[in-house]
């Protein structure tokens, strides 16, 4: 199967010449590029969160292996949705589905199941695939859609992750879709992004879960994030960094209601 976009033309550029311009403008040039576990990328229409997006896949070694992890919006498909045949297409070009690797996550995992539906009209991994094939001219990758769960379950996927990891004993990196607080004014939506900001920095899944009730997050891809921080905690990870945070405010002009975008590094 290949898997059309849903979104080119609307979150981004439509055609392979205005993508590559678009892309060219976003991503830093000559970044100093460390190893990494996991990265937690925005999934906003590039003009909004592009920038953002752009410095944090950049400063990271992409392997020719990856897992991309998106919260389910549009909710069709199961819980935990996985494509683990065919390509996406993009006007870049088509991004290949590793199957081996889906299928090791299939076998490894009582959760995740096969189920396309989930992705035909979801954006939050469609968005990060011509970023990465900008970066990287050769890889593959897994589609995970997540809707909502317990924060066991995100748990208890990370860890099955990191065993189909192990297992596949090749570098991947884990890929999780998330936009922070939405259509709140700048300085509150600020202040509540950086309680999540610093709990996932902290690989703390506990406090950043506790912390969107108490103080009403509306981070639309915890999930993901969760599941993200699980695996690369048992796969070794120990640190997070912030790479950049800005808000649509601060690209429109327009700050009394405003969504949040992070770009944060997990090592």
């Amino acid at each position: 199967m290949i898997r059309k976009p849903a979104v080119a033309g609307q979150f981004y550029p439509g055609t392979e010449a205005s993508l590559k311009k678009e892309l060219a403008r976003l991503i830093p040039k000559n970044i100093t590029v460390k190893n990494a576990f996991g990265v937690m990328l925005p999934h906003a229409g590039y003009v909004y969160s592009g920038q953002v997006a752009g410095a944090t896949l950049s400063s990271v070694n992409i392997p020719e292996d990856i897992i991309i992890l998106g919260p389910n919006h549009t909710g069709y498909g199961k819980p935990f949705s996985i494509m683990s045949d065919g390509a996406w297409s993009t006007p870049l070009g088509e991004a290949k589905i590793n199957n081996e690797l889906a299928k090791t996550i299939l076998d490894k995992s009582d959760l995740v199941e096969e189920d396309a539906t989930a992705h035909i009209y979801e954006h939050s991994i469609e968005v990060e695939l011509p970023l990465i094939q900008y970066l990287k001219n050769s890889f593959s990758f897994v589609p995970i859609a997540i809707a909502g769960a317990d924060i066991e379950d995100y748990k208890r996927l990370g860890n099955q992750l990191s065993c189909a990891v192990s297992e596949f004993n090749k570098d991947v990196l884990l890929i999780a879709s998330s936009d922070m607080t939405h259509y709140e004014p700048h300085d509150a939506a600020e202040k509540k992004d950086s309680m999540a900001i610093n709990s996932i920095l902290k690989l703390d899944i506990d406090e950043l879960m506790g912390n969107l009730t108490k103080y009403d997050i509306s981070m639309c891809g915890y999930a993901p994030v969760c599941v993200m921080l699980a695996c690369a905690k048992k796969l070794g990870a120990t640190a997070g960094k912030l790479i950049k945070y800005q808000t649509s405010g601060d690209v429109s002009g327009d700050k009394s209601s405003v969504v949040g975008y992070a770009g944060i590094v997990i090592y």
